[in-house]
């Protein structure tokens, strides 16, 4: 008897984060050529992220031909010039930044983790996710602003929702990032300012980064 693998792989055996991403980039570039329309791109893209197995994974491009089948448009890709797949996935740097009487930072290539708190009393802190990588494709970002400040910083093309309460202090929100992009993360602010503020500012990246580039530096 062989041995040998069968060339294409069983329905039921488990999928990796690298065959989600080919779907993905699959749908990516059927969106570019006109073969799906946002909608439907949205529903499969979902469907691929929260796939586990080959099976669930091979019906979202069933109906697509082959990649190179036609000459594609050139696929989207994220404000930060890279693909928004490849930078979403994986563990968060730190889950939680604190400031009394001081200040916090995190910025450059890190990773946000699915829900992140941020705590500044009588100081101030910065979150800059301009070239971040992102734990799961909508994050939790908690601010406690106490007689302090945080500032958040995101990327244009990523979603912005704003939920925070303010007591005496505010959540403000001044620029808009614009159209959400396909694939974009999803960054929820919620949490309390109390004589305090949050402020959410939209920023070009200063260094555009790459998916892969990214990866190896984490």
């Amino acid at each position: 008897m062989s041995d040998e693998r069968p060339e294409k792989p069983l329905p039921e055996l488990r999928a990796s984060d690298a065959d989600r991403d080919r779907v993905v980039e699959r749908l990516r570039d059927a969106v570019a050529e006109g073969r799906l329309d946002m909608e439907e791109f949205e529903e499969r893209l979902e469907a691929a992220y929260t796939s586990r197995t080959y099976a669930e994974l091979e019906p979202l491009t069933r109906d697509l031909p082959a990649a190179g089948g036609a000459a594609p448009l050139a696929a989207p890709v994220g404000a930060a010039g890279s693909s928004w797949p490849a930078r979403i996935g994986g563990r968060g740097t730190s889950t939680n930044a604190v400031a009394v009487m001081s200040g916090f930072q995190r910025k450059g290539v890190w990773t946000v983790p699915a829900r992140f708190d941020a705590v500044a009393f009588w100081g101030g802190g910065e979150l800059d996710l301009r070239e971040a990588n992102f734990a799961e494709r909508e994050v939790v970002i908690n601010c406690v602003a106490i007689m302090g400040g945080i500032q958040i910083t995101v990327p244009p093309g990523v979603e912005v929702d704003v939920r925070g309460f303010g007591l005496m202090g505010a959540f403000d929100q001044r620029d808009s990032p614009g159209p959400a992009e396909p694939g974009a993360p999803r960054v929820v602010v919620t949490g309390l300012a109390f004589w305090g503020g949050v402020e959410i500012k939209v920023k070009p990246p200063k260094h555009p980064p790459s998916g892969p580039s990214l990866r190896k530096q984490l």
